[in-house]
């Protein structure tokens, strides 16, 4: 059957069906206004065979989301929407199961019209200014989710939102505050998103709020109006009108001085002149908050007393004066005669004038100014300067390369700052470095030294204080404290027993220099055949031997030195002669000798035979 499918029944029967089709209709019609009772009707077509009953699954779908299903034997079912509102719009579809299949409606749009007009409740119209109180917008028939805006109109004015909140229910309550003062108007209205886009509603209800004012201001007083600095003053901070949970704070640069709650603060102090400046008194009930001030002028009577060192700069085992003096700016309130001075150092009262400073770099000096008047005290922290220490001379990485240029550190570990370093190297030259900083270094750059005695002449003075002379560091302990590598003198080639050399005999290469730091590495060569060997001694001088001479080791040989000063040097060549062996040569004389006795010998035999033949020839022809 190419128009369906069989199935097997329960008695082994077969069947067939197709869906011929799948209607949607909206009823009353597809554009209604809100409230109506509206219902979405699905209808299915079914050809089929040998079935009295056929089991159908209806699916309802708004704008492609599922929103309502429906198992039945009829061919046709409805969703009802009663009563629709306007989130109810949207595009409607519906799905036909019937067993393994299934087949879509056509898509219609239902349009409803229409939002209800939200109502406004407030839980209080005469609010204080910027004081809190909760309203609720609320569109008891409308569904979905809402966006509630609020809405201030002064009188003859036009609305100004003045909050705007999203809610998942048709209702909203929240909390809106008012700083004006007087009279205006509250209402709201809501949008709802739809498909086509957002639709707002009708605007609620008006509600008139009196916004009274809340007179909170404090009121400041500071007595005695001329403060001086031994007395004692009181602030006292107010309001006009009770409230049990007013708060009232005293602040002074940020500080929280005293605070009150349900009544007025009065706070008690003995003020400092460094005190003077201004007093802020701070009212806060719930959110509001009112303030006011007053400048506070502490006159002082007489000033700290003043520490003054002479010399200003004193090192150890110097004497020094210590003067201590005030300024009276209100002689009238006492006599200063009376004032008495005591001076310690570290916590110890001194007594006696002559005093020496020790090696404690650090002193903290008391002054105590005693009269009526409470005391007075001033801390003055002296750094006495502590003489420089003798200085230390190192080589920067620990090694001289003789003949290359080097720095120099010069170093004191002890001695107060600015310290002056001044070097004198081996050919008089004269360099200064100033150092001011612990993290600083007297780093000076060297010309170089070709000998190692000239390290004797090196000279550093370190000095912090031209009145006593400065310390001094030798050269002399660079000789033991630095590693001095010196490079090889130009090497020497001497062959042995002799340059000219016997076949068979053997032969020294020797390699020498008359200086250079140990170890040296000498290297030997041929120039027709490059590197013969190599030997790293701690002599000055190495050996290369050869034993067995031949003629081909006659030729040009020449040797190289080297040392950590990394500069090789080349001796100049010398020429070797492999001579022939004696009795090789009395060999050669020997062949040579029976060469000439063999040749004489054939040429003389040959010298008879002609004249045998020629004798033999005459005979015959006669």
């Amino acid at each position: 059957n190419r128009g369906g499918c069989e199935f097997s029944g329960l008695a082994g029967s077969s069947f067939s069906f197709i869906i011929d089709t799948v209607g949607l209709s909206i009823l009353p019609k597809d554009n209604v206004q809100s409230g109506t009772e509206v219902k979405i009707r699905c209808d299915a077509r079914v050809s089929s065979s040998n079935i009295s009953q056929l089991g159908y699954l209806f699916e309802f779908m708004r704008d492609g989301v599922e929103i309502h299903t429906a198992n039945t034997t009829e061919d046709s079912t409805y969703y009802e929407i009663n009563p629709a509102r306007a989130v109810d719009s949207g595009n409607y579809q519906c799905k036909v199961s019937v067993k393994n299949k299934r087949k879509f409606s056509n898509t219609k749009t239902l349009d409803v019209k229409g939002l209800q007009t939200p109502i406004l409740h407030l839980n209080n119209s005469t609010p204080y200014e910027s004081e809190e109180f909760k309203v609720t917008c609320s569109a008891p028939d409308e569904k979905g989710s809402l966006t509630f805006n609020f809405y201030k109109t002064f009188r003859d004015g036009q609305p100004q939102r003045i909050k705007k909140q999203r809610s998942t229910n048709n209702f909203l309550e929240t909390t809106v505050t008012l700083s004006h003062i007087g009279d205006c108007f509250l209402s709201c209205d809501y949008e709802i998103s739809l498909v086509s886009g957002p639709t707002s509603s009708n605007v609620s209800n008006e509600i008139q709020v009196k916004v009274k004012e809340l007179n909170i201001v404090p009121y400041m007083t500071i007595l005695p109006n001329d403060i001086y600095e031994p007395d004692i003053i009181e602030v006292t901070c107010k309001v006009q009108i009770h409230l049990a949970d007013i708060e009232i704070f005293l602040l002074k640069d940020r500080a929280v001085l005293n605070r009150t709650t349900g009544k007025p603060l009065i706070h008690r102090f003995r003020p400092k002149p460094t005190d003077s400046g201004e007093l802020i008194c701070k009212t806060e009930w719930r959110n509001v908050q009112k303030e006011n001030y007053k400048t506070l002028k502490v006159k002082e009577v007489f000033s700290k007393p003043q520490l003054h060192l002479e010399p200003v700069d004193v090192f150890e085992g110097e004497r020094f004066r210590l003067h201590c003096s005030v300024k009276v700016f209100f002689p009238q309130m006492f006599d200063p005669k009376t004032l008495k001075y005591h001076l310690y150092k570290d916590g110890t009262q001194l007594i006696s004038s002559a005093t020496y400073i020790n090696r404690n770099c650090l002193n903290q000096s008391l002054i105590q100014t005693v009269n009526e008047l409470p005391f007075i005290l001033s801390f003055v922290l002296f750094l006495f300067p502590v003489p420089v220490s003798d200085p230390v001379l190192n080589v920067v990485g620990g090694k001289i390369f003789v003949g290359k240029g080097f720095q120099l550190i010069c170093h004191s570990h002890t001695g107060t700052f600015p310290i002056v370093y001044t070097l004198f190297t081996h050919n008089g030259k004269k360099m200064i470095r100033k150092v001011s900083r612990s993290e600083d270094q007297a780093t000076f750059d060297v010309p170089p030294i070709h000998k190692t005695s000239e390290l004797k002449a090196f000279l550093c003075h370190a000095s912090n204080n031209p009145r006593t002379p400065s310390k001094t560091a030798l050269g002399q302990k660079l000789l033991n404290s630095t590693n001095i590598i010196e490079p090889t003198s130009k090497p020497q080639l001497t062959i042995q027993p002799s340059q000219d050399i016997t076949e068979g005999q053997s032969m020294k290469l020797v390699c020498s220099v008359q200086a250079g730091s140990r170890p040296i590495n000498f290297t030997w060569y041929q120039e027709s055949n490059g590197v013969l060997a190599s030997l790293s001694t701690n002599k000055l001088e190495g050996y290369h031997s050869m034993s067995n001479a031949h003629k081909k080791h006659s030729g040009k040989y020449y040797c190289t030195s080297s040392n950590p000063a990394d500069e090789p040097k080349q001796s100049e060549p010398v020429t070797v002669e492999v001579k022939m062996a004696g009795w090789k040569k009395a060999l050669i004389i020997v062949f040579c000798f029976i060469l000439l006795l063999i040749l004489f010998l054939v040429i003389a035999l040959k010298t008879r035979l002609f004249h045998f033949k020629r004798k033999r020839t005459a005979n015959l022809s006669v």
